[in-house]
């Protein structure tokens, strides 16, 4: 049984605020009390969310990050803010996964026809692609934060897609924070976090989605309470080639889409940043490489592997002791 809150019960309604971003919806479902502005509130989370799309999407050709994806080689280019907590972010899970999460794929996405400029794979792209030097983001890429710029030591081009979303929660999450509201659970896409719990005491219920293509069905149910949960996986967007999918996820050490056993992978974290990024980074790393590094990293995560029995779970944390219900 969930455990309730000893605290007296609020009298809090129940009350779900959403809108279109990033090419899917955001939503916050929320439990206050007459005290809140909700017309307020709903226009200061839409311009929290549109503030993130504006600066990080491939898809504007004025957001802050293609105006860095076009600036010269070693051109200081100012940045806001946001744009470089996330950079600093990718970067750093970029080092600690060894590369398995790679801010620098923007030519590979394009390339493989999963970006702004195609939607189909262009073979002298992708062979363009591949000839770049092989060369870590993390060493292409110069931030400095105290002065908010950055700079570019080699020619790379971005790519946030694999932690944009997750950041666009966690602000979703600060903004009703500053509305003073204590229960909430915001959710952009496959990326949740969840702020409390109920107003009842009960934690948020959460739906891990079964990885299959075409159709949405419930895998399992787990609890939420200030946590975020994200999921990678195989089965939105993808490329059939014989008998292979192929992700819209790219392995920058491949210089190609995801291709292995790993259907979909989801993480618990405190920031949805985090657990974002580290369900992408999982993705690519592989069922092997993967679980030895959420092991190292100490994270909670369940991978669904697909194997000709059919899908397997294979978990670490609360997943490992099989509590999605």
């Amino acid at each position: 049984m969930p455990k309730m809150s000893s605290e007296p019960a609020e009298h809090c309604e129940r009350t779900t605020l959403h809108g279109p971003t990033m090419g899917t919806r955001w939503s916050a479902s929320i439990d206050v009390d007459a005290t809140v502005d909700l017309d307020t509130l709903r226009h200061d989370l839409a311009t929290a969310v549109e503030q993130i799309d504006a600066q990080m999407s491939p898809w504007k050709p004025d957001s802050a990050l293609m105006c860095l994806n076009r600036a010269p080689v070693d051109a200081w280019v100012d940045l806001p803010a946001e744009i470089l907590e996330v950079l600093v972010c990718a970067l750093e899970i970029h080092r600690l996964s060894a590369g398995a999460f790679d801010p620098g794929v923007g030519g590979l996405v394009d390339a493989w026809g999963f970006g702004a400029v195609r939607d189909t794979p262009d073979a002298v792209a992708i062979h363009a692609a591949r000839q770049a030097p092989p060369r870590p983001t993390n060493e292409c890429l110069e931030l400095d934060p105290s002065t908010g710029r950055a700079r570019k030591h080699a020619a790379v081009q971005l790519d946030l897609c694999g932690i944009a979303k997750g950041y666009a929660v966690d602000r979703m999450v600060a903004v009703l924070q500053q509305h003073s509201v204590r229960h909430a659970l915001v959710a952009l896409d496959g990326e949740l976090r969840a702020v409390g719990n109920q107003a009842s005491g009960v934690p948020w219920s959460v739906a891990l989605e079964s990885p299959e293509a075409g159709r949405r069905a419930v895998h399992g149910v787990i609890d939420l309470q200030d946590l975020a949960v994200a999921t990678s996986g195989d089965y939105r967007r993808y490329l059939e080639v014989g008998d292979a999918r192929l992700a819209h996820t790219m392995d920058g050490r491949r210089a190609a889409p995801v291709n292995n056993a790993v259907a979909s992978v989801t993480v618990l974290a405190h920031t949805c940043m985090q657990a974002d990024a580290w369900a992408t980074a999982l993705l690519v790393a592989g069922p092997g490489e993967g679980l030895a590094m959420a092991q190292r990293m100490g994270l909670e995560v369940l991978f669904l592997l697909r194997r000709p029995e059919g899908l397997v779970e294979m978990g670490l944390g609360r997943f490992g002791a099989s509590t999605a219900r």
